[in-house]
Formats: C-alpha cells, structure tokens, sequence
C-alpha cells in the first residue's frame, strides 16, 4: 500500500504559526485575491495541513469559528486596531475554549477543552497569537511589499526581514530599485 499524499498547500507562505498561518489563508495569486476558507473544500484541505482533520469537522460550524478568529485577528495585526473592542473580539474567541491541567499517574497533564469541536482550531489560533505576542511582538511582520497580504513570525536572526519570500517579493523589489535607477542613468 502506497503512503498517502500530502495534500498541496496552493498558498505562498505556507507553515508560519497557527495564528499567521489562518491570516494567511488570504493572499493575492498575481493581484487576484483568493481565499482558501471561501468553501468546505478549503477548509478541509486547511484542517489537514494544520493536523486538525481527525479532531474537527470540516463544517459550517468550524468554518464560521475559523472567519471570525481570522477577522479579530486581522483586525488586530493588520489594522493595528487595539481598541476595547478589537481585544473583545479575541477574548470572544479565547472563551470558546480553555487548558484544563491535571496531575495524572505519570505526572502533569494538559488537555484543551473546548465548547465544541469547531472551536479547536479557532481557538488554538488566538491562543497561538497570544503565544506570539508574549515572545516576540516586534517579530509578527506583513510582508513589505504593497502588493503582498502575507504575514510572517520573523525568526531571521537579527529580527530584520522584511518579506515574505526573497525568492518572490523580494527580488521583485530589488529589480525594481534596479530597473528605477537604470531608467534615471
């Protein structure tokens, strides 16, 4: 019997951390906007690369946790919005969810406990978020290309990166730096 196939991830950055990996689940496919949750189909293949697909359905019920968890966090990262309003859209999300701890036979235990099963990786998102906010806030990066929706945990060494991709947005800004400075000589 042959291995299973992983699935193909058609998004530009895929593996960031769960919080930036959802927020990635927007980008733009040559200046056209895709969405891999616009349907069921995407959110199973999203479920999958995220290791979720045997503990959640791929529903409407998950899929409506995930959109909201992507639009509080947008609006956090993306729009800079800490407003008492921004932050209530988290905590909405956070209290789907919380770690119970135990002390079992062979020693501590940690087991997340969620409302239902669609709020697990909702809720593992924002969680993860939190996560990035606690080590390194200064490190959540958009890419710096106007034209890019990516974002990204900047684990370069001295904190310093500033695209996505060098292959892909990065090259594009250094052949248009050269391109603009040929065009002036």
């Amino acid at each position: 019997m042959a291995p299973e196939a992983q699935p193909v991830d058609p998004r530009p950055l895929p593996g960031e951390p769960l919080s930036l990996d959802l927020l990635n689940t927007r980008w733009n496919n040559g200046g056209n906007p895709r969405d891999l949750l616009d349907s069921l189909d995407g959110l199973a293949l999203w479920l999958t690369l995220n290791d979720f697909a045997d503990q959640v359905p791929a529903d409407r019920a998950t899929l409506d946790a995930l959109l909201a968890t992507r639009a509080a966090l947008a609006r956090l990262i993306d729009d800079h919005d800490t407003s008492p309003e921004a932050r209530a859209a988290l905590n909405e999300v956070l209290a789907h969810g919380a770690i119970r701890r135990t002390l079992a036979a062979d020693g501590p235990q940690a087991r997340i406990e969620t409302d239902s099963p669609a709020w697990l990786p909702a809720w593992s998102a924002a969680v993860d978020y939190l996560r990035l906010l606690a080590e390194a806030p200064d490190r959540i990066r958009s890419c710096a290309s106007e034209a890019c929706v990516v974002r990204f945990y900047d684990t370069s060494k001295n904190g310093t990166r500033r695209w996505h991709s060098m292959a892909t947005c990065g090259n594009r800004a250094k052949a248009s730096r050269h391109y603009e400075r040929a065009k002036q000589a």
